[in-house]
């Protein structure tokens, strides 16, 4: 297994949709990399490498099956690619901020394979990890231990 994407950072969105990505992060992207819908309305950033991989098993599932279309259309058709500035800024289509409600503040987070760009507001409310016990016990369904 490669480099994870581990961290968070908060950056703002300059006026034309500007993100600074942080350059722990770009060292894994690499200079273009893809920007697409995520889920809990938060935007998934993937390398090249691991979106070919993620893509592939999309266009795997069988067309016939109407939550296969559904999935197929939410991650590429929202799909974007992003290529870092020289001040390791990337564009951010307006869809897609809109999508992610994103506004001013943003919150971006490494979650292994991937990071994920999120508004601030959304981030705090989603990550609030007010009942630990409560992410304690998934542990446990999930087979992890520490």
């Amino acid at each position: 297994m490669g480099a994870a994407f581990k961290g968070e950072y908060s950056h703002s969105i300059d006026a034309k949709g500007r993100l600074i990505i942080p350059a722990k992060f770009r060292e894994l992207l690499g200079e273009q990399f893809v920007v697409t819908k995520g889920f809990d309305g938060c935007l998934f950033v993937f390398s090249n490498d691991e979106w070919e991989v993620f893509e592939g098993k999309i266009q795997k599932l069988p067309m016939d099956n109407p939550g296969a279309r559904a999935l197929s259309r939410f991650f590429i058709s929202g799909a974007c690619d992003a290529e870092v500035d020289k001040q390791g800024r990337i564009n951010i289509p307006t869809n897609l901020l809109e999508y992610a409600k994103i506004e001013k503040e943003a919150v971006i987070a490494g979650v292994g394979n991937r990071a994920e760009i999120w508004s601030k507001e959304e981030w705090e409310k989603a990550c609030s990890f007010d009942d630990i016990n409560e992410i304690a016990a998934k542990m446990s369904e999930y087979g992890l231990s520490i």
